[in-house]
């Protein structure tokens, strides 16, 4: 029985509230990719400036609208994406490709529970996308990705695991992606070229408390990039997010830009006290944490 047909009968044999909250999910999502879709035909009017594109539909900040941007300007060649870290994809930087774009996915989390409410949505048995529960290290990111078919060329590739981000990437070869989106740490600054040890059981929370010490920064990221063949395209205005393209797809739209041009530093306040509460703190205070952190150059 293919996994379509699975997810139909799963579906049909939920509990009658739970068809209809999912029935009314899916009809507010049909309005969130409407909307998206007027945004993006009417902003395609006034400006060329990639940072005016960005909106959420499904993505936590802009990421929906720079990669709507990035995917309408270059010659993709691939039609299918990977995302690490979704937890249960209501907030992703590729669903919104799944079900506007209809392209095909691989999908990462080390949550079972995330995974299973993955599958029971409607998107999963509309579209060709696999949910895969996995704990992301730099040793086996290559057999996850094998073992689910995918190789080489893929559309777009997003990396937000919270931690070992620079490490996966740069020990990530069996893929040649021609968008990646990884997460970069502001906090490091625009001038050091550094990211945490590896350590393939790094968390995030048992690092630090406040759980701002984690990922690279973005010189980090660029100079691996370039390793890669990709260029620096943007960040979002968050200050969270970088895009990188493949060399060779740049044109006079969508152009290489240097980190003095677009690093941005996060006005988020994510820093949080031993019990996990929200502290509130300044950008100031949450960068004197990392003063007491080891950093490895790059």
């Amino acid at each position: 029985m293919n996994k379509y047909l699975k997810s139909l009968l799963k579906y049909f044999f939920l509990p009658i509230y739970k068809r209809i909250e999912l029935r009314n999910l899916e009809t507010k999502e049909r309005s969130i990719i409407i909307n998206a879709k007027n945004l993006i035909n009417n902003r395609n009017h006034i400006s060329t400036k990639i940072n005016d594109f960005e909106f959420s539909a499904f993505s936590q900040w802009g990421e929906d609208g720079i990669i709507s941007y990035l995917v309408e300007n270059l010659e993709i060649v691939s039609n299918s994406f990977i995302e690490f870290g979704v937890e249960n994809y209501l907030e992703s930087n590729t669903r919104f490709l799944l079900i506007n774009n209809n392209w095909s996915g691989l999908i990462f989390d080390m949550s079972k529970e995330n995974i299973s409410e993955i599958k029971k949505h409607y998107y999963y048995w509309r579209h060709d996308l696999r949910a895969e529960t996995a704990t992301i290290t730099a040793e086996n990111i290559n057999d996850l990705i094998e073992r689910n078919g995918f190789k080489k060329s893929i559309g777009l590739l997003s990396i937000d695991i919270d931690g070992n981000d620079y490490w996966v990437w740069k020990n990530l070869e069996i893929l040649d992606p021609e968008i990646v989106v990884i997460e970069y740490n502001y906090r490091f600054g625009s001038e050091k070229s550094v990211t945490i040890p590896y350590d393939p059981g790094f968390d995030r929370r048992k690092a630090h408390p406040s759980m701002v010490y984690y990922g690279a920064s973005l010189k980090a990221l660029v100079k691996l990039a370039e390793k890669k063949g990709m260029k620096l395209v943007a960040t979002n205005l968050a200050g969270n997010n970088a895009f990188f393209v493949k060399e060779k797809l740049l044109n006079n739209i969508v152009k290489e830009v240097k980190i003095s041009e677009c690093f941005r530093e996060g006005k988020f306040r994510e820093a949080r006290d031993p019990n996990g509460q929200l502290l509130y703190l300044s950008k100031e205070e949450e960068i004197k944490i990392f003063q007491e952190m080891e950093f490895e150059e790059v």
